[in-house]
């Protein structure tokens, strides 16, 4: 019996390790996740909710499978009891900015060509707009048929990046907008019709494709080209477009352009007038027939703000925003000589005044205000920089930081058609950005961003963190 224990503890002892083996080879449990279904409650920051409304300190939001489903003072909102709560105090909470007027897959770097409209492309401008507060984008216009894929995905719940809208391709003139030189398009990205029949089979194939919106550009872009678009192909592309049940938008410059193509019944006005200040007639108009208008105020900054080198290029907000190689042609001072000379530059500087004054004239007498800076569609409109460079514009015309930010959100939500994002109230989705300030007293603190939400997950943290 003793020579049999002895051989037991011996076995024993060659087995432990073994045993100790297994068990550091066999998987350790992992800390359960919350359940998709599990309550998500912020807390503590200043809220504004986009829909005009004060600010309201110390607030709750709940957040429930990407919606909220309550906001409203700490002291007195209640929360599941099995919720998970992020802290905010200190912080503020403002709604995703939306915009109404950018452009996807035309630039990469400083080139504007066919080819940069590919999905690595597109999605890598999408994550950009959603880091910088914008969790919606239209892209209007110069489509190609990826659009109708891309779209899909994007309003899946697991993408990354904006929500993606898309005007299919759009309709331009033969010979003139847009124009080739510097804004080439391939043959699937553009319809130019030369009769209104071809005009309105054209507006039935983007049907087809689901666009969103149909596009037109009307102007001879300052002159610089030969013709503008006939008033047949535009009546023809906006009425077609509306037996389809799709709204037009049109790119326009001077007023009279506008006041003709707001007479033919196009819905959205995609660009501010800036060859003149606006009249009663076209105020009358905008307002008697609810046409919406999207004042693109920085896009004729980005002409020559950069060249003029102000401070906050220097900072992270816009570094961290920069392609390798226009970070270069900023640094060129051939490049920045160039642009200042150009007479382009002083007539943007004029463009931008007047496109505040009318702004501001608009705004005044309760027209329908989108929000959008053409952003995407050359490389010096950035996507995400632009659309903050905008708010300050915007309130560089008069108009209160919360009254900017209402344009960027609600109604920009609104001149989209989309219901359930814009304001950060009960029903709505919940696509937020947390920022480290306050800016219902300076806008510019929109730029201190700490974190993005969407569909009730976060998707970024501080801007000072992300990369092209």
């Amino acid at each position: 019996m003793k020579e049999f224990t002895l051989r037991v503890r011996a076995f024993t002892l060659l087995l432990l390790p073994l045993l100790a083996l297994t068990a550091e080879a066999r998987p350790k449990p992992k800390a359960s996740a919350p359940a998709a279904d599990t309550p998500v409650v912020l807390r503590g920051a200043r809220l504004i909710d986009g829909a005009g409304g004060e600010p309201l300190a110390d607030a709750v939001v709940v957040i429930r499978d990407g919606v909220i489903v309550a906001v409203g003072p700490a002291a007195s909102t209640p929360v599941p009891d099995n919720a998970r709560t992020v802290d905010y105090t200190g912080k503020t909470l403002i709604p995703g900015l939306i915009s109404n007027h950018s452009h996807v897959g035309r630039v990469n770097g400083v080139k504007v060509e066919p080819g940069n409209y590919n999905r690595a492309n597109i999605q890598r401008q999408l994550r950009q707009y959603e880091a910088y507060g914008v969790t919606t984008v239209m892209s209007l216009g110069m489509n190609r048929p990826l659009l109708q894929q891309l779209r899909e995905q994007q309003h899946g719940e697991r993408a990354t990046g904006a929500d993606l809208f898309g005007a299919d391709q759009g309709i331009g003139v033969p010979q003139g907008a847009p124009p080739t030189d510097g804004m080439p398009a391939g043959e699937d990205q553009l319809y130019r019709p030369d009769t209104p029949d071809k005009a309105r089979q054209a507006v039935r194939e983007m049907a087809s494709h689901k666009a969103d919106l149909v596009k037109l550009w009307l102007d001879d872009f300052e002159g610089s080209l030969a013709v503008k678009m006939k008033p047949d192909i535009y009546e023809a592309v906006i009425d077609e477009a509306h037996k389809k049940g799709l709204r037009v938008a049109a790119h326009i410059h001077d007023l009279e352009d506008a006041k003709a193509v707001v007479r033919a019944g196009v819905d959205i006005v995609a660009h501010g007038v800036r060859d003149q200040l606006v009249d009663a007639d076209f105020l009358q108009l905008m307002k008697e027939r609810r046409v919406w208008y999207v004042p693109t105020v920085a896009l004729d900054e980005a002409t020559f703000i950069y060249a003029d080198a102000p401070a906050w290029m220097g900072e992270p907000f816009f570094q961290n925003a920069l392609q390798p190689a226009l970070k270069a042609q900023f640094a060129d001072a051939a490049w920045v000589s160039k642009t200042l000379a150009s007479p382009k530059a002083e007539s943007a500087r004029k463009a931008v005044e007047l496109n505040q004054n009318n702004l501001k004239t608009l705004y005044d007498v309760g027209a329908r205000l989108g929000f959008g800076t053409d952003s995407g569609a050359t490389p010096l409109r950035i996507p995400g920089v632009a659309e903050h460079r905008e708010l300050l514009l915007m309130t560089g015309a008069g108009l209160t930081p919360l009254q900017a930010l209402t344009v960027a959100t609600r109604d920009a939500a609104a001149l989209l058609g989309l219901e359930d994002r814009g304001v950060l109230a009960p029903g709505k989705r919940a696509d937020l950005v947390v920022l480290d300030a306050d800016p219902t007293s300076d806008i510019s603190a929109t730029q201190q961003l700490h974190a993005v939400w969407r569909r009730g997950k976060q998707v970024s943290g501080p801007i000072t963190a992300f990369k092209p």
